[in-house]
């Protein structure tokens, strides 16, 4: 470990990409601290924290939402732009279908297309935001909500949005990691002192109610402990399928390497939650910008996701999605075709037909265990408080950020051993 960590210093060209994705995750925090112009966020900060919908655009802005930053959407607008495009090029488009069947090229224009999109979703999204808190926080903008006021707000939010995907570009090319997921995640851990701070203050502080609250605030920091553990588990868990090969002479090269295809637990990432919250979410934050009726009402109790009812509904969509999202990750018949063609195969399978239902049987299977388990991690924070009713918001465990952090440091963990290991090899051949 040590040693890894100082190959992380010595080599001129992996530090020089660390220190330029913190330059970045710097300038990313110091914008999500500046509030648009002429905009008072007091009664604000409430309002985000009781809608699950904008608690989660919140999160993945790093907390720019409550704050009314210039990022105050962070990248999701991007995200769900990225989402559609790639499921418009599932043989749904057939011209976009060809373009991500077309290589680098192909992947490009696909690049540009999903830019423009989410241009599109930003303003949008923005300005129906920025309508909605006009309605319901009539002091929000202090010299009045008119029509120009909320063009100019929506468009700052816009760039913002663009500005961190740009951003996100120059991590993936001149930092560590996935530039996009490393600003989402840098978001969200620059809100974890604030947590434990809250957490702190509610059991152990100076205007603390609770009896035990330093026992409370330890089994506190034990449990998220242990969520991170078992979120982390989830999402390196894999089942191995094993592989052997037609070939003598690859056989033998390789005998002394395990030869498997990897299929992960959790093929579909934290993309289902997303899906399930946005459903549930979307029709309360449409109506919300209404005057409250029995209809509304009716809303809040089956979608609302602080009820028995709605955490039912949200479980289901998120078991859903994890299957079609993972079908749409991985393509059975495709992987099937590829083993074909490398002269490689399953042992006591036979090639095509029956190799494909098998992988498709092994990966339904493992699906359904990291599905539940998705699920678990997601409902956690609105189920505790049914369980303990004076639970405060801040102290909420587990979660769709958890998902995401812990899948975008295992990621970058695993990049970052990548370029160590390709230099060491480079400077041993290099003394040659």
């Amino acid at each position: 470990m040590f040693a890894s960590i100082k190959a992380l210093w010595v080599n001129k060209d992996i530090r020089n990409r660390i220190l330029f994705t913190l330059f970045a995750f710097l300038v990313y925090r110091l914008g999500s601290a500046i509030t648009v112009p002429d905009v008072d966020t007091t009664s604000l900060v409430a309002g985000v924290g009781e809608s699950s919908f904008l608690s989660m655009i919140n999160l993945l802005g790093g907390g720019g939402l409550e704050q009314f930053s210039i990022f105050a959407l962070g990248v999701s607008p991007y995200i769900t732009a990225s989402i559609i495009i790639q499921m418009l090029s599932m043989d749904v488009i057939p011209s976009l279908t060809e373009l991500a069947k077309g290589g680098a090229i192909g992947r490009k224009k696909l690049d540009k297309y999903t830019r423009y999109l989410g241009v599109v979703f930003a303003f949008v999204q923005s300005f129906s935001l920025i309508y909605g808190f006009s309605k319901a926080y009539p002091t929000l903008f202090i010299n009045g909500a008119n029509l120009s006021n909320m063009m100019y707000t929506a468009t700052i939010f816009t760039a913002g949005t663009m500005f961190l995907v740009w951003i996100g570009d120059q991590i993936s090319t001149k930092g560590i990691g996935n530039g996009i997921s490393m600003v989402i995640m840098a978001g969200i851990v620059g809100r974890l002192p604030n947590q434990f701070s809250s957490a702190w203050n509610t059991l152990v502080g100076a205007d603390a109610t609770v009896k035990n609250g330093m026992m409370l605030f330890v089994a506190y920091i034990i449990c998220y402990l242990l969520i991170i553990v078992f979120v982390t588990l989830i999402n390196t868990g894999e089942r191995k399928i094993p592989i052997q090969y037609t070939s003598s002479s690859i056989a033998l090269s390789k005998q002394s390497k395990s030869n498997y295809l990897p299929l992960k637990i959790n093929s579909a990432s934290v993309i289902p939650v997303i899906f399930a919250s946005s459903i549930m979410m979307a029709p309360l934050q449409i109506a919300g910008f209404f005057a409250s009726n029995d209809t509304v009402s009716a809303m809040n109790k089956w979608l609302g996701m602080r009820t028995w009812y709605s955490l039912s509904i949200y479980v289901f969509l998120i078991l859903f999605f994890t299957f079609f999202y993972t079908k749409m990750q991985v393509n059975p018949e495709k992987i099937a075709e590829n083993l074909g063609k490398s002269g490689s195969y399953i042992p006591s399978v036979r090639p095509g037909t029956e190799t494909k239902d098998y992988i498709d049987r092994v990966l339904s299977r493992i699906t359904v265990f990291g599905a539940i388990a998705l699920a678990i991690i997601a409902v956690i924070p609105h189920l505790m408080p049914l369980i303990w009713p004076d639970l405060p918001s801040s102290m909420a465990l587990g979660g769709t950020g958890l998902i995401i952090v812990v899948g975008v440091a295992i990621e970058t963990v695993r990049q970052v051993q990548g370029l160590i290991t390709q230099k060491a090899y480079k400077s041993y051949y290099d003394q040659y």
